[in-house]
């Protein structure tokens, strides 16, 4: 036993709490990898979009693969903001309108957008045109993508930023490294504070992050069905 578990009994149970919201981190992030590559998916295949697929890199720290991850947030944002010009541009202003106008048919709607996307890609489906739909009328881009990535930019500045992602070996290590007595027991409570108010937020915003990319998914799967 460390000589600050022994001057301070409750640093054990404060290390192992850590570690579990540690590993809820992870596992939300992983989750968020997962969702973030089947929208990447989505676009490429039928928006013409060029984004490369990510995933997690155990050797790399919070902050890193919180920095991988929004980047290719921006990313995605930036395309559904070229979508939404691209419409404004070739369409006339009338036309524009409708496609945010919830009192149109949505038949109507994907008529239009298809038209556009024939244009910029030479050929387009309904489904290219119900996917920028999707993303261009609902809250995916201007609050759901948005909330996560200020959420992942304060994580990845918060206490255990600089951790790696491992939380067995040298990642345990790497969380509770040289910090000894009251230091110790002092920073624990501050990370496992932080981490509990960065976590909860996380994970809401992560599940609604998840259910926008689910439904746009499922809706390109109904289509090819």
């Amino acid at each position: 036993m460390a000589l600050s578990d022994l001057l301070y009994p409750d640093n054990p149970k404060r290390k192992q709490e850590l570690i579990h919201l540690h590993q809820e981190l992870l596992d939300s992030m992983s989750a968020n990898f997962l969702a973030t590559n089947e929208l990447v998916g989505v676009l490429n295949k039928h928006l013409g979009c060029t984004i490369t697929p990510i995933e997690m890199r155990e050797s790399s720290t919070v902050k890193e693969n919180c920095d991988i991850i929004i980047q290719v947030m921006s990313e995605i944002q930036h395309q559904v903001q070229k979508i939404d010009s691209d419409m404004k541009e070739k369409l006339e202003p009338v036309l524009y309108q409708k496609l945010y106008d919830i009192k149109e048919p949505e038949l109507e709607k994907i008529a239009i957008a298809q038209r556009v996307f024939s244009i910029i890609l030479g050929e387009a489906t309904s489904t290219a045109a119900m996917v920028a739909l999707k993303l261009l009328g609902s809250n995916f881009l201007t609050l759901t993508v948005s909330t996560l990535i200020g959420l992942l930019a304060q994580i990845g500045a918060s206490v255990l930023g600089g951790v790696s992602i491992t939380i067995i070996g040298l990642g345990l290590e790497m969380i509770l490294h040289a910090i000894l007595g009251a230091v110790e027991r002092s920073q624990l409570l501050t990370a496992v504070r932080s981490y509990e108010k960065h976590l909860a937020e996380f994970k809401v915003a992560s599940e609604k992050y998840q259910r926008a990319i689910r439904e746009v998914t499922s809706l390109v799967r109904q289509q090819v069905q």
